[in-house]
């Protein structure tokens, strides 16, 4: 399902990374303290939570309440940082995921926000808000978990990892097994599915929403192959940053490479240096640092437009 292109880039680089472990504790940190502010603002940006990232950051870090923004938001950064922290415990103990499991990180996705229902499979029929799929009853729920639970079981060694958390991720999000906070407790799992495989968490954005539904709706139709290759590219983003701080950049850009600084970039798309200068620290634009100064390629940026356009390989 995987584009063999795509595949075998991604090996390629999961095998650089293996390399070059263990990181260095200092570069580590900071590697996972981005990483958490990234997954947390995108996952949550994509249910609707309007923080910014700076404002996520903010939450993060300082625990300061911002101004104009809704209780429930704030709850819904720190409960995804506390949920992390639980997917990272799982991850260690490399033991078979379990509905109790599952149900943990969901209460932890609405502590504090419906602890009614925290934790707890949903009572009542539910509809995905742009979907044709209709979700099982709620009394199908036990038994339509046990059997993903029992798929997950069995898939998990012969299935590459990639593709495995993608459709995992995708056959939770159709049973829908909650009231509400779904999506988030699925991309966890997924996340939880790289970490055990010795990959970074792979953060969908939120740039291109519609991108993503688009592939899960291609997959509720027996299409998979969209969102098993949204997620590859994904992973390939979180590689390609481990890989970057592992690898000292020493050498400056070849002039016949092309290399162009953000700030010349920036004519040739709809973005300013400063988003660009994002996109590069998170991985999600081909970019190297020189010194103090990012730098890109026409190519990387046509590439990363094109990302943005179509979902399928």
């Amino acid at each position: 399902m995987l584009s063999p292109r795509l595949k075998e880039r991604i090996l390629q680089k999961k095998a650089q990374l293996d390399a070059l472990r263990p990181l260095p504790g200092a570069v580590l940190a900071r590697l996972n303290k981005q990483l958490i502010i990234e997954w947390t603002y995108n996952s949550n940006a994509i249910e609707g939570n309007t923080l910014t990232l700076r404002e996520t950051q903010m939450v993060l870090e300082l625990g300061i309440t911002i101004g104009g923004k809704s209780l429930r938001e704030h709850f819904e950064v720190i409960n995804h940082r506390e949920a992390i922290a639980l997917v990272e415990d799982l991850a260690r103990q490399q033991t078979p995921i379990t509905a109790a499991d599952i149900r943990q990180l969901h209460a932890l996705v609405l502590a504090n926000i419906d602890d009614e229902n925290a934790g707890q499979y949903r009572q009542q029929p539910v509809r995905i808000v742009g979907s044709k799929h209709e979700p099982p009853p709620a009394w199908q729920l036990n038994a339509e978990m046990h059997d993903w639970l029992q798929w997950l079981a069995t898939r998990e060694k012969p299935m590459a990892t990639v593709e495995l958390a993608a459709i995992a991720h995708h056959k939770l999000l159709a049973i829908h097994p909650f009231i509400d906070g779904n999506g988030r407790t699925a991309r966890l799992l997924m996340n939880l599915l790289l970490l055990r495989d010795g990959y970074p968490p792979a953060v969908i954005s939120r740039v291109n929403p519609k991108g993503y539904y688009q592939a899960l709706a291609a997959a509720d139709n027996n299409r998979p192959a969209p969102l098993v290759n949204l997620v590859g590219r994904a992973v390939e983003r979180s590689l390609d940053l481990f890989l970057e701080a592992g690898i000292p950049q020493t050498d400056p850009p070849q002039a016949d490479e092309e290399w162009l600084l953000l700030r010349d970039a920036a004519q040739f798309v709809p973005y300013s240096q400063e988003y660009l200068s994002l996109l590069a620290r998170t991985g999600r634009l081909e970019a190297r640092k020189h010194g103090r100064n990012w730098y890109t390629t026409r190519r990387a940026l046509n590439t990363y437009l094109d990302s943005l356009e179509d979902p399928s390989p």
